[in-house]
């Protein structure tokens, strides 16, 4: 039986903080170690437990999530964070993932993607929301923020980078295959196969790599 994976959560609305809360500690697999409410009670937190992944919201009072994450990585640099954030915030998100984060949720999160993220950033990969905007995608993509600085070239084939354009497009697999003029079977697995080399989850994945990689412009999606 393998290890639970161990969390600390930091939010300073009590109500969500307590749902998040209630959501994990039934996941047979996480085991939660504490809340927090401000930034400054998250790193008392994580300096007494040594949590396997922090979970924490960006705007907090006295010391905000940004600031934490900072501090986190410094003192913590194996910590692995994940930060909640509303859908307005996204200059703060890239901040956040400038700061050390590696991976984001909103807050309006479904349980399975919450989970997703958390398993993600457990095996050290990262974890964009899956409803990404181009416009953070973009934001993302020219920051600081770079994950793939340690990982090998990829090479694609130019049938896919004709669909990685069309999928940061938002077109689906049927669009995809009408406009190729392949069917919607083959370009699901070639979706599948572009994610695989990737590693990317969803679209908001494929959009970063593909910026941060010169496969595509911003013209083509924005």
């Amino acid at each position: 039986m393998p290890q639970p994976i161990s969390l600390v959560i930091a939010d300073d609305h009590e109500i969500f903080r307590d749902g998040l809360a209630l959501m994990l500690s039934k996941q047979p697999y996480l085991t939660l170690l504490g809340q927090a409410e401000d930034g400054k009670e998250l790193l008392n937190l994580v300096q007494q437990h040594q949590p396997d992944i922090v979970l924490t919201d960006i705007k907090m009072p006295r010391m905000d999530g940004i600031e934490a994450t900072r501090q986190l990585k410094a003192s913590n640099p194996q910590c692995k964070i994940i930060a909640l954030s509303m859908y307005d915030e996204e200059n703060l998100i890239v901040d956040m993932l400038e700061a050390g984060a590696k991976g984001y949720l909103l807050k309006n999160a479904d349980k399975q993607e919450i989970l997703d993220a958390i398993e993600s950033v457990y095996h050290d990969k990262i974890f964009y929301c899956k409803h990404t905007t181009a416009k953070l995608a973009t934001l993302i993509a020219t920051s600081r923020f770079n994950p793939y600085r340690k990982t090998e070239v990829i090479s694609f084939t130019t049938r896919e980078i004709e669909i990685i354009k069309l999928i940061c497009r938002q077109h689906t697999a049927q669009q995809i295959g009408e406009t190729l003029f392949l069917s919607k079977r083959t370009v699901e697995g070639y979706r599948i196969k572009i994610m695989e080399k990737m590693q990317a989850k969803n679209t908001a994945g494929v959009v970063v790599y593909a910026l941060k990689h010169g496969l595509i412009k911003e013209s083509d999606i924005l």
